[in-house]
């Protein structure tokens, strides 16, 4: 980030209730994750799509994860608006017409992509605004490495908690850099990927 150290504690923390926003809406786990001063890393599962739409209360309690409740309740009138509609046949494509509302947000949901683009917006326009900045604020855009279900339990059972050196639970200050990580430093899990 801008070639320098950026993160303060205020900054790695609104990062980190960002990320776990960003989880509750997304439906993606955040499995571990590191904030440096300057950079982060996450380790992410992206869960699969549900196989039946969400019910309106589903997404609703989706969108209150990562909108304002006032936001929220507009969602919620658009909603019910819809369904009454569709109740009194009045609109053509019926249960259609309900879901292309659902699908403003849904397509943001089980997407790494968007979950990256979405967290760094967020954090961004909040750390302009803090420190009075414009622009972007990361240099490149994220990178992801694919790690399969095997490879994942076997960095676990290499670097996970119960090893006595290498990886440690760590919160606060760990390290020079001041990381704030959970499960794994980064330089070990990468290790354990490579």
């Amino acid at each position: 980030m801008d070639k320098r150290f950026a993160f303060a504690a205020e900054d790695k923390e609104q990062f980190r209730i960002h990320m776990r926003m960003m989880e509750n809406f997304s439906g993606c786990r955040v499995l571990a994750y590191c904030v440096m001063s300057n950079h982060f890393h996450l380790l992410l599962e992206v869960t699969p799509k549900p196989k039946v739409a969400f019910t309106d209360e589903q997404l609703l309690k989706r969108l209150g994860a990562l909108y304002s409740k006032e936001f929220v309740a507009t969602v919620a009138k658009e909603l019910a608006d819809a369904r009454q509609l569709v109740a009194q046949s009045m609109v053509a494509d019926g249960e259609a017409y309900v879901q292309r509302i659902h699908k403003r947000f849904t397509y943001r949901m089980h997407d790494l992509s968007e979950y990256m683009k979405t967290l760094l917006q967020r954090f961004t326009r909040w750390h302009n605004k803090r420190t009075k900045r414009r622009g972007n604020l990361w240099e490149e855009t994220f990178k992801s490495v694919v790690v399969v279900d095997g490879l994942f339990k076997q960095c676990r059972e290499r670097f996970g908690p119960k090893r006595k050196s290498g990886a440690r639970r760590m919160r606060g200050k760990a390290g020079a850099g001041g990381a704030e990580c959970l499960l794994w430093s980064a330089r070990d899990l990468r290790a354990g990927i490579e």
